[in-house]
């Protein structure tokens, strides 16, 4: 990841344990690119899903751009993601084959292009949430004893 960080979905890794990760583009329209780059976008509730050939990601928030009037998009609209055949069929495998889930992570700037982190992740149990909750706050600890 290089650039700005436009957005990050901080409950992804909460409640996932991310295997693999992927940069992908995405497909926007003039006015949500502005409206992103004012980071006026939501990862929080999104997630992708792989149709035929193609991947989406379905239900990330773009809040229209003030400016934008006629040409505003629907900020609930499924977009395209840009990925590489091959990344593609071995993500669509590792879904079927191993139950994972395809889980938007970050929106940066890289150079002028958008693009988007997205992640192969394995749901965590109950249990599983409340170490690493524990583990967060061990860390913590011992950076306040440390400085």
């Amino acid at each position: 990841m290089e650039g700005k960080i436009l957005a990050r979905n901080k409950k992804a890794r909460h409640d996932f344990f991310i295997e693999k990760t992927f940069e992908a583009g995405i497909v926007l329209k003039g006015t949500e690119v502005k409206s992103i780059r004012q980071g006026k976008a939501n990862l929080k509730e999104s997630y992708c899903t792989v149709r035929g050939e193609e991947v989406f990601v379905v239900g990330m928030h773009v809040s229209p751009y003030t400016e934008g009037n006629r040409f505003n998009e629907d900020p609930l609209r499924d977009r395209k993601l840009l990925l590489n055949k091959r990344e593609i069929r071995r993500i669509s495998q590792e879904i079927k084959l191993q139950s994972m889930t395809l889980v938007p992570l970050s929106l940066y700037t890289k150079g002028r292009h958008i693009k988007m982190e997205i992640g192969l992740a394995r749901g965590k149990k109950h249990y599983d949430k409340r170490e690493s909750i524990k583990e967060r706050d061990i860390q913590r600890d011992l950076m306040r004893k440390k400085y």
